[in-house]
């Protein structure tokens, strides 16, 4: 009920207010288990990302999110679990693994943080494995100017999302190397998303 809620509040937001610009929404899956992953430039970009497509989305966060009984009870409310930053989270990976076996949508972020620049960073190969370990889908995504939202050069911009086509993983999951190289591959799909929006 909550994620509903909070979502009509940024679809006010983000498309009326913002008039955000989006691209290929067609893409999304009616149904099924998919990955959707995405660039990461701004705090604004979890709700952005799951705005303007039907499906409900969840995400990993943070584990300090969830130290506050108060933040960790909207978290989860909007479908985002905790993982832990800056080793393989087994625990998180196994929750991931668990919502697209549900047939659930599953967003992640493959570089694993924003980037302070907006460039495209590299990619972690944790996106590949899970798309390795439950055969689902990537559609992958370009989030463009959602940080520049309240900044001084441009208060209210128009940010795009581009949701681009499905992409499979068919290799191994003991295969380090192809997991690396699918991972990269799917940084490059979103830099030509990003490029066209």
């Amino acid at each position: 009920m909550f994620y509903k809620f909070f979502k009509v509040l940024c679809r006010i937001w983000y498309g009326a207010i913002l008039r955000t610009r989006v691209i290929g929404a067609d893409n999304i899956p009616a149904s099924g288990a998919f990955i959707l992953a995405a660039n990461h430039v701004s705090n604004w970009d979890p709700p952005f990302l799951g705005t303007f497509i039907d499906r409900e989305v969840c995400y990993m966060g943070k584990e300090e999110l969830f130290s506050n009984p108060v933040m960790a009870w909207v978290c989860r409310s909007l479908h985002v679990f905790p993982v832990r930053r800056g080793a393989a989270d087994k625990s998180a990976i196994k929750t991931a693994v668990k919502i697209l076996r549900e047939g659930k949508c599953f967003g992640i972020f493959p570089e694993g943080t924003r980037s302070k620049t907006g460039k495209l960073g590299r990619a972690e190969a944790g996106v590949s494995l899970i798309a390795a370990m439950t055969k689902a889908p990537i559609i992958p995504a370009a989030i463009v100017g959602t940080e520049k939202i309240f900044s001084r050069a441009e208060f209210l911009p128009q940010p795009a999302v581009v949701y681009g086509t499905p992409m499979k993983f068919t290799g191994s999951t003991k295969d380090k190397e192809a997991l690396d190289a699918f991972a990269q591959q799917i940084m490059s799909e979103i830099a030509k998303l990003k490029a066209s929006a």
